[in-house]
């Protein structure tokens, strides 16, 4: 009999395969030594469009909503069918007695899984992979230790509501929206929030009033001492004048010793930051990189929200610290009391530990990595130095004086043990671009109490408050990660918007969808995304709610909240948007219209003439009630691998056709020409392929 063991990807497949010893390559999975060993290429399986219930909801009208499915429907990505059925193939083979859930040992990697052995009607009992690293030992231990697949019914229970609560939340919030204001206008229920984050720091930064302010400054050649912020400049010139040349008394000084922690590991958020804080990457390019070297076995796990390891990990942890010194010639910092106990946390570990470099790192060929792999590799390895690394010790020095009767201040330290700190400026100062570095050292000479400063020197600076900065991902990551979390209780577990392995594709949608642009570091709301924010209600844009379902969600994992009850709060929010957004004036329409006046027209629409443009998933005609439009993507032209593109559209619109060469047969398995031809019934757009002139599907 055969195990057959399903992974998310063919990459973490092979690898797994190979540890398996299933070396035999067949069509869309490996076999041998008793295992069969498959890959789902990401999500198979997702909910079905609203048409799939009703033929009447393939037109967005306002008097169709809400769209609640009483029993849920799936479908197979088009793209995938093929992989489909050489899963659900192997699960019918007589000789396959059980199945291995291998993908993402996470809340979607169980839901990968789960819609795949469920929509291919499955009943084989399956059991449950669960490792953090892709090392050889690491896959032997798991395979050694599977554990039993119901064990996790509560995880594909939170990425089931998680889904649905996605779709009741975008399907009905943007056809609701979009019928009212005759533009499509996107809802999401973590990307809504998260834009509208971006779109107040952005409205108080152009509201923001600058206003000006004076310090005041006393020196006497080897001290000087401030006066700050004094926004009356008469007032300035007033302790100016009555200081100048007047003689100035000590009247404290204060020193103090203080320990700087080191930092904690990194979690999948943290190493975002920091990434794009050092390199400029992005969020989703970090954890592309990340992704990458874990499935070389490199790193541990990326998509965890913990920065601590295991108890049992303590051996490993010290090994590695040898590790990281010797692969990244860190030989100029010896370890020295290094104290692994303080990145040891069982009870801060849930699902995955924090992410640490394997000891992959001392036996592959690191030079052979990506540039963007080797400087998330480095980062990743010198914190876990840092992390470990003794603590950075400083001494402040605080001093207090008089003149004139006016009070002024100065403040300085010095490094007396640079501690963890050494790892950190050894990295900064191996990077090719410029960081931002530490402030330095400000050095105040020994000064004591009651020593006079005879005829002191004073001066005035001129200064300007500064609005608040625009976000850039580290800053928007940091963001999402607290929202909402001042509305709960202390003793609430807090979770923000979105999961670390679910932001980084948030940000990347708002950008896609022209609601958020790059501007270098800088994420900046485009004029759609801040009309959409202003239309919005508030129950649409709020962390406070979207940061209590994710809260729900993580209880459901844990068995404390009920998946009926939750889905139940989300019909009822979905019913009462519905209800009470009902029309908008024909001037609050008019909003949008300056993004159509922008557009470039290209064609004509077949049924009223008036012009057609593009939008992001179609090219729609102008006239609010003509509803003529042509899809990009549909299911037929999806099976044949391909969509309408612009070029494709303005021909169709002109012409009634286009040639188009590569079209793919999925009964052949090979590519052909043909001409598209538009077929338009007055109420549905449809195609058909024409093969004059063309080499006939074979």
């Amino acid at each position: 009999m055969s195990k057959l063991v399903i992974a998310e990807k063919p990459s973490v497949a092979l690898a797994l395969a190979k540890v398996l010893g299933a070396y035999q390559r067949q069509d869309g999975y490996m076999e041998g030594n008793g295992y069969l060993v498959s890959w789902c290429v990401g999500h198979l399986v997702g909910l079905a469009q609203p048409d799939t219930y009703d033929e009447s909801y393939k037109k967005w009208r306002r008097d169709s909503l809400p769209i609640i499915p009483v029993n849920w429907k799936w479908e197979v990505a088009d793209d995938k069918r093929s992989q489909f059925k050489v899963l659900k193939d192997l699960m019918f083979r007589t000789d396959v007695d059980e199945l291995v859930c291998a993908t993402d040992a996470g809340r979607e990697g169980e839901l990968i899984f789960r819609l795949v052995y469920y929509q291919a009607g499955c009943k084989k009992p399956f059991k449950r992979l669960w490792i953090s690293s892709m090392e050889d030992d690491a896959i032997k231990d798991g395979f050694d230790n599977l554990r039993e697949g119901s064990d996790y019914d509560n995880l594909y229970e939170a990425a089931l509501c998680r889904s649905k609560a996605d779709w009741l939340v975008g399907i009905n919030g943007t056809r609701l929206f979009t019928t009212l204001y005759d533009k499509r206008l996107t809802v999401g229920r973590v990307q809504t929030p998260t834009l509208a984050m971006v779109v107040e720091r952005n409205k108080q930064i152009t509201e923001f009033q600058k206003q000006k302010y004076f310090n005041v400054h006393l020196r006497d050649g080897k001290l000087e001492v401030h006066k700050e912020k004094i926004f009356d400049e008469l007032e300035a010139k007033r302790i100016q004048e009555k200081c100048n040349g007047a003689d100035a008394v000590v009247k404290s000084v204060i020193k103090t010793e203080k320990n700087v922690n080191s930092p904690k590991l990194y979690d999948l958020t943290t190493l975002q930051r920091e990434s794009n804080r050092y390199f400029g990457y992005t969020a989703q390019k970090t954890l592309d990189y990340t992704q990458s070297l874990y499935e070389q076995k490199l790193v541990t796990y990326p998509r965890t929200d913990s920065q601590y390891l295991t108890e049992d990990m303590k051996d490993t942890a010290e090994s590695m610290i040898l590790a990281v010194q010797m692969a990244f010639d860190f030989g100029d910092f010896p370890p020295r009391d290094y104290d692994v106990s303080k990145v040891i946390n069982n009870s801060k570990v849930t699902d995955h530990h924090a992410i640490i470099p394997t000891a992959e790192i001392q036996k592959q060929d690191l030079s052979q990595l990506s540039q963007g792999e080797r400087d998330i590799l480095l980062l990743i390895s010198q914190r876990l130095l840092c992390a470990t690394g003794e603590k950075q010790r400083l001494s402040e020095t605080e001093i207090k004086m008089e003149c004139a009767g006016e009070e002024f201040f100065a403040k300085g330290k010095m490094v007396l043990d640079m501690g963890w700190k050494a790892y950190e400026m050894e990295f900064r100062s191996r990077l090719k671009s410029k960081t931002k570095a530490d402030a330095k050292e400000e050095m105040i000479p020994l000064m004591a109490e009651g020593e006079v400063l005879k005829g002191v020197e004073v001066s005035i600076t001129e200064h300007f408050t500064s609005p608040p900065k625009p976000y850039t991902e580290d800053t928007l990551l940091s963001a999402m990660e607290t929202a909402g979390n001042e509305d709960f209780d202390e003793d609430t577990e807090k979770k923000g918007l979105g999961t670390p392995a679910t932001r980084a594709s948030m940000i990347e949608k708002l950008v896609s969808s022209k609601y958020l642009e790059r501007k270098g570091k800088q994420l900046i709301p485009t004029d759609a995304g801040i009309n959409l924010i202003c239309v919005l209600p508030e129950k649409v844009k709020s962390a406070k709610m979207t940061a209590e379902w994710e809260n729900s969600l993580m209880e459901m994992e844990r068995g404390t909240v009920k998946s009926e009850r939750f889905l139940a709060d989300i019909n009822k929010w979905v019913h009462q948007l519905i209800a009470d957004y009902g029309e908008v004036s024909e001037e609050e329409k008019q909003r949008f219209e300056s993004d159509k006046n922008n557009k470039e027209q290209i064609g004509i629409c077949p049924r009223c003439g008036s012009p057609v443009y593009e939008g992001e998933k179609n090219f729609y005609c102008s006239n609010r009630e003509c509803k003529f439009c042509i899809w990009k993507e549909t299911k037929w032209l999806s099976g044949m691998k391909k969509k309408v593109t612009k070029k494709m559209a303005v021909s169709l619109l002109s012409k009634g056709r286009v040639a188009v060469s590569g079209l793919y047969s999925q009964k052949t398995g090979r590519n052909f020409d043909a001409n598209l031809i538009l077929e338009d019934t007055g109420e549905y757009v449809n195609f058909k392929l024409d093969f004059s002139n063309n080499k006939k599907k074979g």
